[in-house]
C-alpha cells in the first residue's frame, strides 16, 4: 500500500518534486477545512452582533422615547397636584370660614380629614339649622331644672306610681312659655280630664308634638300657626299640680320622648340627640328635609308647615 504522495513545484528554476507521507496530506487538508470553518463562524458572530447592537439601539429608542413620555406626564400631573393642591387650599380656607361663622371650630386635637369636614360643614350650613327649626329643641321657659323626670315615679298628688310622660321644669308663676319649634296649634284651651289644667299642644313639623301644661294664661289660638321662639304662654298651676311649673312633653309620631334631650339639644351639643334619642328615625328624617330644602331651591331653610296645619291654619282664619 502507497503511504506517500508526491507534490510537484514548478519556478523559474525548474521543477521541484517533494515526496511527503499521506498523513500530512490529511493534517493539511482538515486545517485548511478547520481554518474556512474558524473563519465561516468568525463572519456568522460578526453578522450576529451587529444585528444585536441594532436591536440594542432600537430599544433604547424605544426607551428614550418612553422616559421622553414618563417625563412629560409627571410633569403634567405635578402641575395638576398644584392646582388641586391650591383649591383645597382655598376650600380649607373657605371652611374654616364657614366652620368659624356657624361657631364650629376644628378640632386641633383630632384633626378630621377634608372630606369630613366638608360633610360636617354641609350637614351645619343646611341640615342643622333646619332641624333646629322644625324640631322642638332647647328649654321653652328659662332652665333652672327639672323638679319631676320622664319615667315611672309616684304621682305628687295622687300618690301612686304610674308613668310621667314629660319633664316637670322648675318655674315661677306667670313665667312665659315659648314655642320648640315651629308649627300649628292644635289645642289651646282647658283640658280638665286628663289633670293638663290649661294645656297647649302645637303640631310641629316632620310628625312632631310639643305639649305645654299646668298653665296660669293661654296666649295663642287653635290653627295659630306660631314659629319657634314665639311665646304661646305662662306658666301656672292648673290641672292635677302641687305648684307653679311646666308640664313639658315631646311626641313623635305618638311616640312619648324623653323631653331632656331636646331640653339639652342646641348647635353645640348637636350630635347627643342621635346617640340618646333612638326611637326616631334620625337618617331619613335629615334626608326628608333636605330634600324639601331642594325642591324649595332657597339657600337657607324656611319653615313651612305640612298641609294638614295648613288646612288647620286656613280653617282658623
Amino acid at each position: 500500500m502507497n503511504t506517500r504522495f508526491t507534490v510537484t513545484i514548478h519556478d523559474i528554476d525548474g521543477v521541484r518534486q517533494y515526496s511527503l507521507h499521506n498523513i500530512v496530506k490529511k493534517v493539511l487538508l482538515y486545517s485548511g477545512a478547520g481554518l474556512v470553518t474558524l473563519i465561516a463562524a468568525g463572519v456568522a458572530f460578526i453578522v450576529f452582533l451587529n444585528v444585536s447592537l441594532n436591536d440594542i439601539d432600537e430599544k433604547k429608542l424605544q426607551l428614550e422615547a418612553h422616559n421622553a413620555e414618563l417625563r412629560s406626564s409627571i410633569a403634567a400631573a405635578e402641575l395638576d397636584l398644584a392646582a388641586k393642591q391650591k383649591e383645597l387650599t382655598t376650600v380649607s380656607d373657605r371652611l374654616d370660614g364657614i366652620e368659624s361663622l356657624i361657631g364650629l371650630a376644628p378640632d386641633t386635637e383630632t384633626e378630621s380629614s377634608l372630606l369630613e369636614r366638608v360633610e360636617i360643614a354641609q350637614m351645619t350650613s343646611v341640615q342643622r339649622a333646619a332641624l333646629l327649626q322644625h324640631i322642638p329643641n332647647g328649654s321653652p321657659v328659662e332652665y333652672r331644672g327639672i323638679t319631676s323626670k320622664f319615667g315611672y315615679r309616684t304621682h305628687p298628688t295622687l300618690h301612686r306610681k304610674e308613668f310621667h310622660p314629660g319633664s316637670d321644669l322648675r318655674a315661677p308663676m306667670n313665667t312665659p312659655i315659648h314655642a320648640t319649634a315651629d308649627g300649628v296649634i292644635e289645642y289651646a284651651g282647658l283640658h280638665s280630664s286628663s289633670g293638663y289644667g290649661r294645656l297647649i299642644i302645637v303640631d310641629n313639623n316632620y310628625g312632631f308634638k310639643t305639649y305645654f301644661g299646668h298653665l296660669n294664661k293661654i296666649s295663642v289660638k287653635s290653627g295659630q300657626y306660631v314659629r319657634r321662639g314665639d311665646v304661646i304662654g305662662y306658666t301656672g298651676n292648673s290641672g292635677m299640680s302641687n305648684g307653679p311649673h311646666l308640664h313639658y312633653e315631646v311626641r313623635f309620631i305618638q311616640r312619648k320622648l324623653n323631653p331632656y334631650w331636646f331640653i339639652k339639644w342646641d348647635l353645640e351639643h348637636y350630635a347627643t340627640i342621635f346617640e340618646k334619642e333612638k326611637k326616631v328615625p334620625w337618617q331619613s328624617l335629615v334626608a326628608t328635609i333636605t330634600r324639601n330644602q331642594n325642591l324649595q331651591k332657597l339657600p337657607s331653610p324656611t319653615p313651612v308647615p305640612p298641609s294638614s296645619q295648613l288646612a288647620l291654619y286656613s280653617k282658623a282664619k
